[in-house]
């Protein structure tokens, strides 16, 4: 059989989810598509495909094999263009996006809305999640996290620096004191994120580090929960400069504890292979990398 069409075949399984969705979009009956799933088995020599009722997941075999197959059908269509006609090829196809709410919200809008209108062939498709993303198994082209813990084994481009402010309404430091000292914050209701910092705050003052205890009655997983609270004067937040900025300006918000700095945490762009990357995936790339170098975060 067909090792390019197998390889669509699979690709378009794990992407639905099911053989019969796959069959579907594909317009090819079940049975050719169980066929080349088969023949895919029988070449990776592996189970590539948990089988349940609710859902397909791969195996760790399968996972490889996506990855494999993804680079097959990029080099295909590849070779497919014209070798003069190279050089203009336009971006095109569908770019699967994991980002926070943050990031969709406040750093990735500007971009798309260039690269849409440059590359009109292209699809963007943004999913909301704050976890660690498996790239294969969730179908994800490219990740965006903020993060400092980064896992060494997954590919990352650094793009920029996203700075922290701690914040919180002229109501609430009126009623409960402003803090002179970052051990001043153990007297106060902290809004609390909980996928890092959960408990331990880590600030700098003329390279001098500041670790302090923190607590309070409200925590979340999305740092614009957090905001919110502190804007209803619930308590002092630790908020991404870019996303406070303007409210500190409009005196909505007070800059809590100015002279001295929270940890500043790494911005990425993570994804699955440098070498068989779509011509969008790139060059979206190449604009994230173009934006954050100009952009103070």
């Amino acid at each position: 059989m067909d090792r390019i069409t197998a390889a669509q075949v699979f690709v378009r399984i794990v992407e639905q989810g099911s053989m019969v969705s796959a069959a579907h979009s594909l317009d090819m009956s079940r049975s050719m598509v169980t066929r080349y799933l088969s023949e895919m088995e029988s070449w990776a020599n592996s189970q590539l495909l948990h089988r349940s009722t609710r859902k397909l997941t791969l195996t760790a075999a399968g996972e490889k094999a996506f990855v494999n197959c993804l680079s097959l059908l990029d080099l295909a269509k590849q070779v497919s263009i014209p070798l003069e006609q190279d050089h203009v090829a336009q971006p095109e196809g569908s770019i699967r996006i994991s980002c926070s709410q943050f990031v969709a919200a406040n750093l990735l809008p500007a971009v798309i809305d260039q690269f849409l209108d440059e590359y009109p062939k292209v699809h963007i498709d943004i999913h909301i999640s704050n976890q660690v993303t498996n790239l294969v198994e969730d179908r994800i082209d490219l990740a965006i996290r903020i993060t400092n813990d980064l896992d060494p084994n997954i590919i990352a481009r650094p793009l920029g620096r996203c700075r922290s402010v701690l914040c919180a309404t002229e109501d609430y430091l009126n009623r409960f004191g402003y803090p002179v000292y970052p051990d001043d914050l153990a007297k106060h209701n902290c809004l609390i994120y909980s996928n890092f910092g959960k408990s331990l705050w880590h600030f700098s003052k003329e390279e001098l580090a500041v670790v302090t205890s923190v607590a309070g009655n409200f925590s979340a997983n999305e740092s614009m929960l957090l905001l919110q609270s502190a804007l209803k004067g619930r308590g002092i937040s630790l908020q991404p400069k870019h996303a406070v900025q303007q409210l500190i300006n409009d005196k909505k918000l007070v800059h809590v504890l100015p002279n001295y700095e929270p940890a500043s945490l790494g911005i990425y762009a993570i994804y699955r292979s440098r070498k068989h990357q779509s011509i969008a995936i790139r060059k979206l790339l190449e604009r994230l990398i173009a934006h954050f170098e100009k952009t103070d975060t």
